[in-house]
């Protein structure tokens, strides 16, 4: 779980992950639990267009030849230099409280969180999505500590409203990575584009699920402020919560410090 998304003006928590691409109603999709139905889709509807103004990139030079160790680290899977950039003692895993072992060491925390031991792979495969993030913001009351994917801004009254609005909640909404994302009319590049969106909330319907073919791009399944329904590449959608991984400097360089999030303890 990751922290409150845009205050506390928002009465639901953002319970969603982040891997390389925003899942958002796929996930939802694919955690039903046995002999449960998922509670019926808000129906599509025109609603008020939010205004969401993307993260900007921390670009402390230093914190981006990090994230390219890091993102090579990852490509080998390379725990022992993993070990090396996560610190030693004092990391925190937190959902609704820390849960890592303060008796073991850094990366053994951080590999619990991510499931680095995974068969596989996933684990890395997280760490390489966090190491090809370039946003940052520093973590509230901890100065020096950044976290990332660092967080949109979005006028948290108005996207309250929006939730009453749509009867949704947060994990239901992204925004696109740059103006003018292309919708189009079916799950595929070459469809008709139906719309373009602009720098506002997009939500997302929970029946996007995978292509058969598992080499196609992976489209989701959207609705506009102006009620229409299309499909974007995932990859051009970004979730508005997941998991964050936090880091700090110190004599030695980046280092990672912490993770919110992760897998169930």
């Amino acid at each position: 779980m990751r922290r409150p998304l845009i205050a506390s003006a928002l009465t639901l928590a953002v319970l969603m992950t982040v891997t390389l691409a925003p899942e958002f109603g796929l996930a939802q999709g694919q955690t039903q639990l046995p002999g449960l139905k998922p509670p019926p889709m808000a129906p599509v509807k025109p609603y008020k267009a939010v205004a969401v103004t993307p993260p900007a990139p921390f670009n402390d030079q230093s914190f981006v030849a990090f994230r390219k160790q890091l993102g090579d680290i990852a490509e080998h899977k390379d725990r022992a230099a993993l070990a090396k950039v996560v610190v030693a003692q004092g990391f925190f895993w937190i959902q609704d409280k820390d849960y890592a072992d303060k008796g073991k060491s850094g990366i053994d925390n951080l590999a619990k969180a991510v499931d680095l031991d995974a068969k596989d792979g996933s684990g890395w495969d997280v760490l390489t999505g966090f190491a090809n993030d370039p946003t940052g913001a520093e973590l509230a009351d901890h100065k020096g500590v950044i976290c990332a994917p660092a967080e949109p801004t979005v006028n948290p009254q108005d996207f309250e409203a929006l939730g009453k609005a749509t009867q949704t909640d947060p994990t239901d909404w992204g925004y696109p990575t740059k103006d003018g994302v292309e919708l189009h009319a079916a799950g595929q590049p070459n469809s008709p584009v139906v719309e373009k969106l602009g720098m506002y909330l997009v939500r997302v319907l929970p029946d996007s699920a995978p292509p058969d073919n598992p080499n196609a791009p992976l489209f989701l399944h959207v609705a506009t402020p102006s009620g229409k329904a299309g499909y974007v590449l995932a990859d051009a959608l970004m979730p508005l919560g997941g998991d964050e991984m936090c880091y700090t400097k110190d004599a030695g360089g980046w280092k990672i410090a912490g993770y919110f999030g992760g897998v169930n303890p």
